[in-house]
Formats: structure tokens, C-alpha cells, sequence
């Protein structure tokens, strides 16, 4: 099991939540095939050097074709993280992206319970 985040990897994390937040809505909906990404979490590894950045996206059903853009932005989201974080930090974490997949969840949960 891991050991839980240190008050420093939770101030980092929720730091470039924060930062990755504003960089991707300042590439606007369209960039995202029109969709709306919304960073729901970042974890960030004991060294702080790989940041898991959880999103979720809405349509969910353009969840892949948008995972797909952010990895190919990876490299440029990642460069402009440094120019917001590079006075702070020594190195800018490596970006994992993930998709955050709790809100599907919850309306399937939803659903049934409709039943």
C-alpha cells in the first residue's frame, strides 16, 4: 500500500493543479475538440518528479480523442508549467495524464439506482 503524501507533495500538487488548471483553460474548448477538461487532482511522487494529473472530461464520450491531444501537448503543457513553476521548483515534474473516470461512475451509480 502506499504510504500516504507528505505535506509537501499536497502543497506541490495542489499548486500545479491549480497551475495546470489555468494553462489548459487558457488553450480554450477548442484545442479539445470542444470539449471541457477540468484537472480534478494531481499526485505528485515522493521526489517530485512525475505529477499523475488526473482530468475529467465532459462530453465524456470524447475522452479518448482529447487524452490523446493532451499527450501530444504533453511536451508544451509541461513547458509553460515551467515558466509558471521554475522560480519555485528545481525541476518540473514529468506530466502523467490520467483520466479521472469518478463522474461516469457516479451517474452510472445514478442510473441504476433510478431503476
Amino acid at each position: 500500500m502506499d504510504k500516504p503524501a507528505s505535506t509537501r507533495q499536497l502543497k506541490v500538487a495542489r499548486e500545479l493543479q491549480r497551475d495546470l488548471a489555468e494553462i489548459i483553460r487558457s488553450k480554450g474548448m477548442a484545442v479539445f475538440a470542444g470539449s471541457m477538461v477540468t484537472v480534478s487532482e494531481v499526485r505528485i511522487s515522493p521526489d517530485l518528479s512525475i505529477a499523475k494529473v488526473f482530468v475529467s472530461i465532459f462530453p465524456s464520450a470524447k475522452g479518448e480523442e482529447v487524452m490523446k491531444i493532451l499527450q501530444e501537448n504533453n511536451k508544451a503543457i509541461r513547458g509553460e508549467l515551467g515558466r509558471k513553476i521554475g522560480s519555485q521548483m528545481r525541476i518540473v515534474p514529468e506530466l502523467d495524464f490520467m483520466l479521472d473516470t469518478t463522474l461516469d461512475y457516479a451517474e452510472h451509480i445514478e442510473s441504476l439506482l433510478k431503476k
